[in-house]
């Protein structure tokens, strides 16, 4: 990928725990969109990642596997993330690039629970549930989704940022897979629009080249839950587009860890090997999967 390290920008939403074999029948226009831009694909929680978003969300933004960064549940004690930390610590501290990350699960952005996984980006934000119910966290999410496009509204250099959107997750804890989850998911949906609509509307936005990448961690089963070997457990997904990835030509053996490889490539920093990465660009010609099996390359249908 040739993208100008000048006007690449990276834009990561992660919305916690969305089954792909509901999205078919959902109205999620903004998801689609991206989609038929780039692409949607199957991902194969692997065998060694336990389906909990600890571990899940921390392989994901630091691209390495649980065997490297060291969080094995949702407490993050005994992790490595000051030799393995997550991409908008990294480009901020190593390459002169200005991050941003905001969310609501306290682990990832606050001292907590042996967190936070996001260390040190240009800006952090951090909404606090008002109580554990999945009312308050659609709340939580409406407050992060303005948190973010206030934050790429602002006329400065700002070249990654990632958004974690946890009330799918919570409703499916709290009510199962149904009716509830389903409009959860079209909520994230509308703010997954909002904030496409946010870089759209940036001051310099003309001059930008984005990379949109969304991302769930895991699944649920009907009843909601994860944390076991399932296939509804196990199967998560990754929707992209931008640069170098052209409609519809899907990746091969995709894995979460390629996310934060897309990230640096997609800025135009080759991934130093000394940080070992386990994952590659989606459309990388070294592309390599890590652990597990690789995901069939089809389209499904129909505690964090």
């Amino acid at each position: 990928m040739n993208t100008a390290t000048d006007t690449a920008r990276v834009l990561v939403i992660g919305i916690d725990g969305v089954r792909l074999d509901l999205l078919p029948a959902l109205d999620t226009p903004h998801l689609d969109g991206i989609a038929r831009a780039g692409f949607l694909a199957p991902v194969q929680v692997d065998d060694e990642t336990p389906t909990m978003s600890g571990p899940c969300w921390t392989t994901i933004v630091t691209g390495v596997g649980v065997a490297k960064h060291g969080v094995w549940a949702n407490r993050f004690d005994g992790n490595r993330l000051d030799l393995f930390p997550d991409f908008t610590t990294r480009l901020a501290a190593e390459c002169g690039r200005r991050t941003f990350a905001v969310g609501g699960w306290a682990p990832l952005f606050l001292a907590r629970q042996g967190g936070p996984l996001f260390v040190a980006p240009t800006r952090l934000g951090y909404v606090a549930p008002r109580e554990d119910t999945p009312e308050a966290w659609e709340e939580v999410d409406e407050r992060v989704t303005a948190d973010a496009e206030h934050l790429l509204g602002l006329d400065e250099e700002l070249h990654a940022g990632f958004v974690y959107l946890g009330a799918v997750d919570e409703t499916a804890h709290f009510l199962g897979c149904g009716e509830e989850y389903r409009r959860s998911i079209e909520a994230a949906d509308r703010r997954l629009g909002r904030l496409l609509a946010a870089v759209r509307d940036r001051p310099g936005h003309a001059a930008e080249q984005w990379t949109i990448i969304v991302v769930t961690d895991h699944g649920h089963r009907d009843e909601g839950g994860h944390g076991g070997r399932s296939e509804l457990e196990r199967t998560a997904w990754i929707a992209a587009s931008g640069p170098g990835l052209p409609p519809g030509a899907v990746p091969p053996a995709l894995h979460h860890t390629d996310v934060a490889a897309h990230v640096y490539t997609a800025l135009g920093i080759p991934p130093d090997p000394h940080w070992t990465l386990d994952g590659a660009a989606f459309h990388s010609p070294h592309r390599r999967h890590v652990g597990g099996n690789p995901p069939e390359r089809r389209k499904l249908t129909a505690d964090h």
